[in-house]
């Protein structure tokens, strides 16, 4: 029996989701999502190839997204216009999480000299909610928004962690993952076990995984009704901190922290 094509198999999956689901506009923002640091400007083509729709339906959605704005082309080329940040903007503007933790990860960076975030999972990445450093020697907006591999950052192992049983492993089996540095777990047994140990004891220590000289320490930020939404984390240079001393300074302060929180995240 012949192979259902991938657009076949993708018209089947949507038809099955009822007339409500919105198959253009699914397909304006897988559009949308392709470009990236990665394909910063695409042709054509190389939408249709980063997003596996036809040419004609790529060419439909590139020239609605420029018509709205969102996109500009310049000969065979098509961009991401300033105008996207509104979708960024309005989250942030909307997202309580954001609201509230953002002034928290300024004023910890600024006390205690070290950068402070919070992430949410985003399927395999996280994604910097809000961010503080000691020094302001780059715009804190420029890491708002910044994507790392869930599976070697602490932020990432305490909020896979916090996921239902069995969906972390699920997680991992769907999206291999790759070395960051020569030290990045990438076993997938070794990886469960440090989520597991990362459940166990209500945070996690990455040091030198994702980036080379640097150490993370990360709990979980738990809403009101103890269901995790986000982590909290601070980082620093592996030279100044070592694990255990991150440990021992930095835990207490970040438990306390993610305790105070949870009346007030909804």
């Amino acid at each position: 029996m012949p192979r259902l094509s991938a657009e076949a198999s993708r018209n089947r999956e949507e038809a099955a989701l009822g007339p409500d689901y919105s198959e253009a506009l699914a397909r304006g923002l897988a559009v949308l999502a392709a470009f990236g640091a990665e394909r910063r400007p695409m042709t054509l083509a190389e939408a249709a190839r980063a997003t596996g729709l036809p040419r004609a339906t790529a060419r439909r959605a590139l020239f609605t997204l420029a018509h709205l704005g969102f996109v500009e082309a310049e000969g065979r080329l098509f961009r991401l216009t300033p105008r996207v940040l509104r979708l960024a903007s309005g989250y942030l503007g909307a997202n309580g999480i954001s609201t509230l933790v953002q002034p928290r990860c300024e004023r910890i960076a600024v006390a205690h000299g070290i950068a402070c975030s919070v992430a949410m999972l985003d399927g395999p990445e996280v994604v910097f909610v809000a961010y503080g450093q000691p020094a302001r020697l780059m715009p804190v907006n420029t890491m708002i928004g910044t994507r790392l591999p869930a599976h070697c950052t602490a932020l990432g192992r305490v909020l896979l962690a916090a996921l239902p049983a069995g969906m972390a492993e699920a997680l991992i089996a769907a999206h291999p993952p790759a070395a960051v540095t020569p030290r990045t777990e990438t076993d997938p047994a070794r990886l469960g076990a440090a989520i597991d140990a990362a459940r166990a004891e209500g945070h996690a220590l990455v040091e030198e995984e994702m980036e080379l000289g640097f150490v993370s320490l990360a709990v979980p930020l738990r809403r009101y009704d103890g269901r995790v939404v986000a982590a909290l984390n601070i980082g620093a240079p592996a030279a100044l901190h070592t694990r255990v001393a991150l440990a021992e300074t930095f835990l207490p302060l970040l438990r306390e922290e993610a305790a105070e929180l949870q009346a007030q995240l909804l």
